[in-house]
């Protein structure tokens, strides 16, 4: 069972600021195309565990303690929000925390920031080689990997990389939920990482108004399409035909923010006074200015751009 989103399911921890506030901007090149631009400010959610992070984890944790697990284990790479959220949560639920981390060769090198904060909360980190990494991670579904996992950790509630499965899934639906007077001129956009922010919104929808996901991961034209698919009949039970993802504006690949994507980025920072976090919210925002340039948001159109996370706060510092 989920647990409650009105107030802090985090003992000692603030209070989530929801629902997020929705901003509208004013934007010369967006008011040339006839597009209205609204920021869904889901990175204000929760200062530890913010934006699409608390969306997805919320109904996790539930699930955890109801079935009385008091160790949670999870995968990520080296600068990885998600760690840190999840080491942020266990510590305030009083529960140990395990990450897998992307790269065995990050066991005998110094801690950057990013690990070490989730270090620093109580999070044990587990440093694995790519292939038994990807290897592992293909295979949750197996109960002879989650035996191994217990056997090596004890018993732990497992959670994916990124923390997306069907129940983070619902818990992203709570996004557009919050939304309203949504309609057929309404696109409600969001950065797709693995799929599970996406197949929330797609759900929480009301009739007309549609969800457009922009990848951050180059080549992933049919995995991440077929995992919204596979979400949204794992947690619905029944397919949803009112979204799409733009493939054309991951920047190179995950993780890469080519040039002009950082000058986008800076303008935008500009004329908005607002930071912008690099890997995924400004290659969404990137994909809207351009697709409302060339048309393909027709005149008329109001765009409501999720915000899933905060800026960057080190170096190749990463939301996934």
């Amino acid at each position: 069972m989920p647990l409650p989103a009105s107030a802090s399911p985090l003992p000692g921890s603030p209070a989530p600021a929801l629902p997020s506030p929705v901003e509208s901007l004013t934007d010369p090149v967006l008011a040339r195309a006839g597009v209205e631009l609204r920021l869904k400010r889901d990175d204000l959610i929760h200062p530890d565990i913010p934006g699409n992070k608390w969306r997805k984890l919320t109904p996790n944790l539930g699930a955890a303690v109801e079935q009385g697990h008091t160790r949670l284990l999870t995968f990520g790479g080296a600068y990885s929000n998600h760690l840190r959220a999840v080491a942020a949560a266990g510590a305030a639920l009083g529960l140990s925390t395990v990450g897998v981390v992307r790269g065995h060769e990050l066991a005998g090198a110094p801690r950057n920031w990013s690990l070490a904060r989730a270090e620093a909360l109580g999070m044990e980190l587990f440093p694995l080689d790519r292939a038994r990494y990807r290897e592992i991670l293909s295979s949750l579904d197996d109960p002879g990997t989650l035996r191994a996992l217990e056997e090596r950790w004890g018993r732990c509630y497992v959670l994916p990389e990124g923390g997306t499965n069907a129940l983070a899934a619902h818990g992203a639906a709570r996004t557009a939920e919050e939304l309203t007077g949504l309609g057929a001129h309404d696109v409600v956009c969001c950065p797709v990482g693995t799929g599970g922010t996406l197949a929330g919104i797609a759900a929480g929808l009301p009739h007309g108004a549609r969800a457009l996901g922009f990848a951050v991961l180059k080549g992933a034209e049919r995995g991440l399409d077929a995992e919204v698919a596979r979400l949204h009949r794992l947690g619905w039970g029944r397919p949803y035909d009112n979204w799409r993802i733009e493939h054309g504006f991951h920047g190179g690949g995950f993780g890469r923010v080519p040039a002009e994507l950082e000058t986008f980025a800076a303008g935008f920072e500009e004329r908005h006074g607002l930071a912008v976090e690099r890997r995924y919210v400004a290659k969404m925002l990137w994909g809207v200015y351009a697709l409302a340039g060339s048309g393909a948001l027709p005149p008329g159109t109001r765009v409501t751009s999720v915000v899933t996370g905060p800026p960057d706060e080190g170096p190749a510092a990463s939301s996934k």
